[in-house]
């Protein structure tokens, strides 16, 4: 994704932002950025200037903008800005052909298995609060879409790093053994070890 065309969703959000929804963006944020800086902050994407300069905000770091739109009932825009981070990933980019196999057949076992245990393994996987907030916030009541986002978000910040060993280990320390065990059991019926 490029940096352009994450400004240009921003520009496209402070457009559609009122300026009811910019006092109350201001106010949320007064504690961190001040009082003098916000005084000169007059359109939406002023203050997207400044969280990003703070680093709050980037192409890779949308989280805490998504919920402060939220918070200021602006759940449209937050969409918005979530739908384009989801179109705009690529989290099998730099996997190996059987590693990209071994984690698509982990992810299915746990999306199918995990049910409400899903916020507890995503904090094993060290994912934050304010992330997990937002899976929760797009996914309430659909506990396998909600484990589904999970597992992106997780594969996403680990980038060529995910493996399928990591979320086995997660599982495991969850004391979620017999979804782990499950894994485990599909990848030696297709071939596949946690260790290739």
């Amino acid at each position: 994704m490029s940096v352009l065309e994450f400004n240009s969703v921003l520009l496209e959000i402070s457009d559609q932002l009122k300026e009811e929804n910019l006092h109350k963006l201001k106010f949320l944020v007064k504690d961190q950025i001040g009082k003098q800086k916000l005084e000169r902050v007059t359109t939406g994407h002023q203050l997207f200037e400044v969280l990003t300069e703070r680093g709050q905000l980037g192409k890779d770091k949308t989280d805490y903008l998504s919920k402060l739109l939220r918070q200021v009932q602006r759940d449209d825009l937050s969409d918005r800005l979530t739908s384009w981070e989801v179109q705009n990933e690529d989290p099998n980019k730099d996997l190996s052909d059987t590693e990209r196999a071994k984690l698509d057949i982990a992810m299915e076992v746990i999306r199918e298995n995990l049910g409400k245990n899903w916020r507890k393994l995503g904090r094993k996987l060290r994912l934050g609060e304010v992330k997990l907030e937002s899976i929760a916030t797009r996914h309430q009541g659909d506990l396998e879409e909600t484990a589904m986002e999970l597992l992106k978000e997780w594969k996403k910040s680990r980038g060529a790093e995910a493996r399928t060993q990591e979320l086995i280990a997660a599982l495991r320390g969850c004391q979620l053994n017999l979804t782990a065990d499950k894994i485990q059991e599909k990848l030696k019926q297709e071939g596949l070890t946690c260790s290739d």
